[in-house]
């Protein structure tokens, strides 16, 4: 069984800094999502960011990824996703049309045949290039931020930000 805990919807700024603080701190342009530990232990949050990006911040094998939280497909729900590997790399499956999706670059994987007249059918792993958009995410002092991809060229989960529900 997945736990989500949905953190607050509203954006939120950076903590001000602490003197007991070491250092390091947050990178500019970033958004607090919460400490790491309850991260770690919800294993997926939800949090929408910058008035609208809907966002989904995810802790699987001793690392944190961030990304659209609706899958570019169709708009599901990825927080609700397994988690598998596939030609040896992580993916979140979208749990409406079984999508995969890299968590560390947010490409499309798919099962091709080159030769459909072959038997046996001999199938291999392809991308579809990237779909999702992910998230840079950092951790300062038990703190973790994201730093959205406000790249201009337009990547296909971004057709799901300004809508309200799809549930």
């Amino acid at each position: 069984m997945k736990v989500v805990i949905k953190m607050s919807s509203k954006e939120e700024t950076l903590p001000p800094s602490s003197s007991s603080a070491s250092s390091s701190s947050p990178p500019p342009a970033s958004y607090f999502i919460g400490k790491k530990e309850d991260i770690v232990q919800a294993r997926r949050v939800t949090k929408i960011l910058n008035g609208g990006r809907d966002i989904l911040v995810l802790f699987h094998q001793e690392q944190l990824y961030a990304m659209d939280r609706r899958c570019y497909h169709s708009g599901g729900t990825l927080q609700h996703g397994d988690i598998e590997e596939f030609n040896g790399r992580l993916c979140i499956v979208c749990p409406w049309h079984k999508y995969k999706i890299t968590l560390a670059e947010g490409e499309g994987l798919y099962q091709a045949v080159d030769d459909p007249t072959a038997k046996p059918l001999r199938t291999h792993w392809r991308s579809k290039g990237v779909k999702q958009r992910i998230h840079k995410v950092t951790e300062v002092n038990g703190n973790v931020y994201v730093t959205l991809n406000n790249s201009s060229e337009a990547i296909e989960s971004d057709v799901y930000q300004d809508r309200e529900t799809y549930d």
